[in-house]
């Protein structure tokens, strides 16, 4: 893309600035992008998938579980039954460093080889580079991609790094399996409360957050990183909560959960309580006060479905149709946790009581979709994405409880954002 406005006439310049990876980096990157594995067979012979160096399993049991040290090349190893011979992956890496005024961002594809008896083959690649104004606008410099509907990380690695256009939604939005420990920051971004830690939130993201939302700057620097990690996740009005959100800060309450202290809010809104009153804002138990105005939300529920409140579900199912009928059918799995859809508001209101959460009202979210991931066929989370961002932002199980399987569900949501994306172009 020919560079049009003064920021990409200035970056287009400045990428041939930035220098190549060092040795120390590029190691860096091959030692922590990928497990590394002992290929064990079953006469017991161990194999280094590093420098393929081979030698005789002594102790099998206490190998499979603590691992074992590759006597040649002293790499600690994971041991792998398998028949499997051959094994490719890709990770991404980035590097986050400076140029000029510009905070940069590097991502760098990792490929590996392994075929047992021959040393490993890495080879990595720069895919993208998101650069940053001191002002928050960004610019994003990539190679090309082929097309494909379901897999983002199809990079031409022949293509030329060049101006890209900012896709909302896409490859670009790289989340990296590790990050180089030595990083270059503009002094803005210290200015605005940065110090080294990123709190579960990609540095991207962050840093647009910090240098572009004054609103998001005081979250930072108040120490309220639960809240400002959904606040970025889900691009709600932030207006509407931020006197609460002071009154929290004053009296020096730290909100451990986001999405459930603005739940929270919505409710207390709701029953007509003073949101600006720290008996309410600032909970002793903030998941203890959630559930019981959750408890106590159902029951008004319950009690208003009257023959009008019946006739307003159907017209609430109409508009639900109407505004997330295209989404219906769709369901991905892993080969273990099926998602789905819910596509009705009687079966998002089953949902939340059997859940014990208050998902049972999101059914009139106009940006937000709400799915159930199930495990032969009981329910184990109900998962929120924001149809803003495609992220998610919120997975709940049980009286809002997360499960041993939280983390793999919203990865296996976000992996498939793609197909959420799909549906929303073809309508």
């Amino acid at each position: 893309m020919k560079p049009r406005t003064r920021i990409q006439k200035e970056v287009a310049k400045l990428i041939r600035r930035l220098p190549e990876l060092t040795e120390k980096q590029t190691a860096y990157a091959f030692e922590h992008c990928f497990k590394h594995y002992a290929h064990r067979t079953k006469g017991g012979i161990l194999t280094c998938t590093e420098c393929g160096h081979r030698w005789k399993s002594e102790h099998p049991l206490a190998e499979s579980v603590c691992g074992c040290t590759c006597p040649h090349c002293g790499k600690e190893l994971e041991v792998l039954d398998t028949r499997k011979r051959v094994f490719k992956d890709m990770e991404y890496f980035s590097v986050i460093t400076t140029c000029k005024q510009f905070q940069v961002i590097r991502f760098f594809a990792v490929h590996l080889k392994r075929k047992v008896c021959q040393p490993a083959k890495y080879y990595i690649s720069e895919v993208v580079q998101r650069w940053i104004a001191p002002d928050g606008k960004t610019e994003t410099v990539a190679r090309l991609r082929c097309q494909s509907l379901f897999y983002c990380d199809l990079w031409n690695e022949w293509s030329d790094m060049e101006i890209r256009g900012n896709k909302k939604f896409g490859a670009y939005d790289i989340d990296p399996i590790c990050t180089y420990p030595t990083t270059r920051l503009i002094p803005e971004l210290k200015r605005n409360g940065f110090k080294g830690d990123c709190h579960n939130i990609l540095p991207y993201d962050l840093f647009t957050a910090i240098l572009s939302d004054s609103r998001a700057e005081t979250l930072l620097k108040a120490g309220q990183y639960p809240m400002l990690r959904h606040y970025i996740r889900s691009s709600f009005d932030m207006g509407q909560y931020w006197n609460s959100i002071k009154i929290c800060i004053r009296n020096g309450y730290t909100i451990s959960d986001g999405s459930m202290w603005k739940d929270t809010i919505d409710l207390l809104r709701h029953f007509g309580k003073d949101t600006n009153c720290p008996k309410y804002v600032c909970p002793a138990d903030l998941k203890a006060e959630h559930d019981k105005l959750v408890v106590r939300r159902n029951r008004q529920r319950e009690r208003e479905r009257s023959e009008e409140e019946r006739r307003k579900m159907i017209e609430n199912e109409k508009n639900y149709l109407k505004a997330k009928g295209m989404f219906f059918g769709l369901v991905f799995s892993d080969n273990l946790i099926l998602v789905k859809v819910i596509e009705s508001v009687e079966e998002m209101e089953t949902e939340g009581r059997l859940m014990h959460h208050c998902v049972g009202g999101y059914h009139n979210k106009a940006d937000s979709l709400i799915l159930s991931a199930t495990i032969d066929g009981k329910r184990i989370e109900t998962v929120e994405v924001s149809l803003k961002t495609l992220k998610v932002v919120q997975s709940r199980g049980v009286c809002n409880s997360n499960t041993e399987y939280h983390d793999r569900i919203i990865r296996l949501v976000e992996d498939n954002a793609g197909l959420i994306q799909q549906r929303m172009n073809v309508a």
